[in-house]
């Protein structure tokens, strides 16, 4: 279970440099410069990185759901992760990524600035919810940290050497 939680808390804090990432280094830019997202004039390609991004974090939530849902204390913050995230999701769906595909897909010269500057503005909304999501798995990491569970590497460690000699239990 600590390896599940450990690797959702892994990509769900990848998700959140990824989103500090498009805050801090492409969307101060982008407006003026729409062909920096239009992948079809050479910008990035932002779905390249967030539907395996959010896929792999999503996959890994629910096995980590799956594996410790005998255990409030882990389960509970997952739940709050889980909730925290569909909201940014679903938000996400209906709002930012009709529009964003929209600016991607646009011509060059006929994405109004505005519009624009709009949308990033709106999307730094989206930050908080990621981190009460990644405070969430850590919380759960924790927790199932606490539970006393030693990494299955640590276990094969422990059972195939002698702690005295360092040698291989024969």
């Amino acid at each position: 279970m600590l390896e599940i939680v450990a690797l959702a808390a892994a990509l769900g804090l990848m998700s959140l440099g990824g989103g500090f990432y498009e805050v801090l280094v492409v969307d101060p830019f982008w407006p003026k410069r729409p062909d920096l997202v239009q992948p079809s004039c050479g910008g990035i390609s932002r779905r390249r990185f967030w539907i395996a991004a959010h896929v792999a974090f999503e996959v890994m939530l629910i096995a980590a759901l799956v594996w410790s849902w005998s255990q409030p204390a882990v389960r509970t913050p997952l739940l709050v992760a889980l909730a925290s995230h569909a909201v940014m999701r679903i938000w996400s769906g209906f709002d930012f990524i009709p529009k964003v595909l929209a600016f991607e897909r646009a011509e060059p010269g006929t994405v109004s600035e505005a519009a624009a500057l709009a949308w990033t503005r709106r999307s730094r909304l989206r930050l908080p919810l990621d981190l009460v999501t990644c405070a969430a798995m850590l919380s759960a990491l924790a927790a199932a940290a606490r539970l006393g569970e030693i990494p299955c590497q640590a276990v094969q460690i422990i059972d195939g050497f002698s702690p005295n000699s360092g040698q291989a239990k024969g």
